[in-house]
């Protein structure tokens, strides 16, 4: 199977809700209003409580509380809206896909991490759209939960990535693609906007390709994480590239200030997220 095949397998298991495809169309119609946004998203009396519980959350960090849909969108905005539906959903989807062919805490964690990093990141660097990069750190790795769910064996190959075989090479070595090949594909399908999956597609290349801002940071934020969940296997200097740190104005002072922030930062976000379904 290649990395579009496994793709369509998930869809068929677990497909993106109507009211994403929804919010994603009225985004599209600059007639739609605040109350059409509203009435899409309280008829789901599950994701009415989880996207204030978000707007609440760390990841906001707004002064005061957001108690109505209305006001999230109002003061939030109908992008981050929708990328915090998108959120909600990776949170169901990896329930879904779970199984025991990887460490699921180890995968929950870096999932996190990568997105609260890019997050940070992606201020330092200037990039407006900060929301964006916490959503595509969070769904860059998905593909790994799809490979282990139908090719548990070939999965737990794939886990056995060291400093010197690291883990992109392993999967391409051992599947003839990427984890990220196969996430890309599969929010194609679901018709994420093409920003979010620009630099999950790209962001393993972008030391050797032409490439955005948003590609660099994610690059960044992945190789944090690393080091994070295997601080004995990997460090900073060996993993994260410095040319890239530059072309960003981004330092190691920085880089290490988005690592602190994402590590402290992840457990709350996991609690929010109901992680502990995800753990062993």
């Amino acid at each position: 199977m290649n990395a579009h095949e496994y793709a369509l397998q998930a869809n068929g298991s677990f497909a993106l809700p109507d009211a994403c495809f929804k919010i994603k169309s009225l985004m599209e119609d600059e007639n739609s209003s605040i109350e059409d946004f509203a009435n899409v998203i309280s008829v789901d009396p599950s994701m009415t409580s989880r996207l204030l519980q978000i707007a609440n959350s760390a990841i906001y960090s707004f002064p005061g509380e957001i108690s109505t849909i209305s006001r999230a969108i109002t003061i939030i905005g109908t992008q981050s809206i929708y990328n915090m539906m998108l959120v909600d959903v990776a949170a169901t989807a990896f329930k879904h896909f779970s199984n025991q062919a990887i460490d699921l805490k180890r995968f929950w964690r870096m999932s996190v991490f990568t997105g609260l990093a890019a997050k940070n990141l992606s201020i330092k660097a200037g990039i407006r759209d900060i929301e964006r990069l916490f959503v595509a750190g969070l769904l860059q790795d998905f593909g790994e939960l799809i490979v282990a769910k139908i090719s548990p064996d070939l999965a737990k190959q794939c886990e056995q990535y060291s400093a010197e075989t690291l883990p992109w090479t392993l999967q391409q070595n051992t599947l003839g693609f990427t984890y990220t090949d196969v996430s890309a594909e599969l929010l194609k399908i679901w018709q994420i906007p093409e920003k979010i999956i620009l630099p999950i597609r790209h962001y393993n290349d972008a030391h050797n390709i032409q490439i955005n801002k948003d590609v660099k940071v994610l690059y960044l934020a992945s190789r944090l994480s690393l080091v994070d969940s295997h601080p004995e296997r990997f460090e900073y200097d060996d993993t994260v590239d410095e040319s890239m740190c530059k072309s960003l104005a981004i330092s190691s002072d920085d880089l290490a200030l988005a690592a602190d922030y994402a590590s402290q930062e992840a457990e709350h976000i996991l609690s929010i997220m109901d992680a502990k379904t995800f753990s062993r």
